[in-house]
C-alpha cells in the first residue's frame, strides 16, 4: 500500500468513525427530547470510539456507505457536466430517459473489456444513452489517444475511432494511426477545447471520487471498475424503478 493509500484509507476510518459517532450521539440527542437525561456528548462519543475501534468489522460497510452518500451528492451537483457529451462521444437515445457515463482510458484493460459490455447496452435498450469521459490517467500513450479520441468526437466519428483503437490492443503509435486513419481523423492536436475537455474530464472524475477506470455514472450512483453487463443492466433499471 502506497503513502496515499495509507492516507486515503485513513481518513476515510476518521470519516466512518465520525460519522456513525454522529449518528448514535444524535440518537441520543433525541432521548434528550422526549425527557431523558442529558447525555454527556464527549462521555458519548468516547464509548462510541472504543466501540468502533473494538468492532473493526462494522468500518468497511460504514466507510463504503459514507463515500456512497459523498459521491451521490457530487453526482447531483455535476450531472449536467456529466451527462453533457463532448460533440460526437454519445450513442444510444439522444434524449434517453436514463444517461450511463463512463470514465475511460484506451489504455485500460478493464475499459476494453468493458466495451462489449457497453456495446450489448446499447443494442438491448432502445431508451439509454451512453456518454463517454476520456480520462487518461495511465501514461502519454493515453493522452495521445485521448487527444485523438477528442478530434474525432469533434469530427462526428466518435465510436469508429473508439472502438477501432480497442480492437487494435493498446494504444501504441501505430495502433493510434491505424484507428485514426479508418475512422477518417488525421492531424488532432491538443486544442484550447480539447485541453478544457480534459480537464474538465478530471475535475469531475475528482468531484465523484474516480480512482481509477472504468468509473460509471447512472442515476445518483458512481461503479468503479469493470462491474459486468448484468451490474450495469440492473443499475439503469433502478433509475428506472425509482422515477416510477
Amino acid at each position: 500500500m502506497t503513502e496515499t493509500n495509507r492516507a486515503a484509507s485513513g481518513g476515510w476510518k476518521t470519516g466512518a468513525i465520525s460519522a456513525l459517532a454522529g449518528l448514535l450521539v444524535g440518537g441520543l440527542g433525541v432521548g434528550a427530547y422526549y425527557g431523558f437525561r442529558t447525555p454527556d456528548r464527549a462521555a458519548t462519543e468516547q464509548v462510541v470510539r472504543e466501540y468502533i475501534l473494538n468492532n473493526g468489522e462494522i468500518l468497511p460497510e460504514a466507510m463504503e456507505r459514507l463515500q456512497n452518500r459523498q459521491a451521490s451528492a457530487a453526482v447531483s451537483q455535476n450531472r449536467a457536466a456529466l451527462e453533457r457529451p463532448f460533440h460526437g462521444a454519445w450513442a444510444g437515445a439522444e434524449n434517453g430517459d436514463v444517461v450511463l457515463v463512463q470514465f475511460f482510458d484506451y489504455a485500460c484493460g478493464y475499459c476494453r473489456t468493458s466495451n462489449p459490455d457497453v456495446e450489448r447496452l446499447l443494442r438491448e435498450d432502445p431508451r439509454l444513452k451512453v456518454v463517454w469521459r476520456d480520462y487518461p490517467v495511465l501514461g502519454p500513450a493515453s493522452e495521445q489517444a485521448a487527444v485523438m479520441s477528442l478530434a474525432a468526437a469533434q469530427a462526428g466519428r466518435f465510436r469508429q475511432f473508439h472502438d477501432r483503437l480497442y480492437a487494435g490492443g493498446r494504444p501504441t503509435e501505430a495502433t493510434i494511426a491505424a484507428a485514426s486513419q479508418s475512422a477518417g481523423v488525421t492531424g488532432a492536436t491538443l486544442t484550447p477545447e480539447v485541453r478544457a475537455e480534459l480537464q474538465r474530464n478530471f475535475e469531475l472524475g475528482r468531484a465523484i471520487g474516480a480512482t481509477g477506470t472504468p468509473t460509471w455514472v447512472v442515476g445518483d450512483r458512481v461503479l468503479q471498475g469493470a462491474v459486468g453487463y448484468e451490474a450495469l443492466r440492473d443499475a439503469v433499471a433502478a433509475v428506472r424503478a425509482a422515477r416510477s
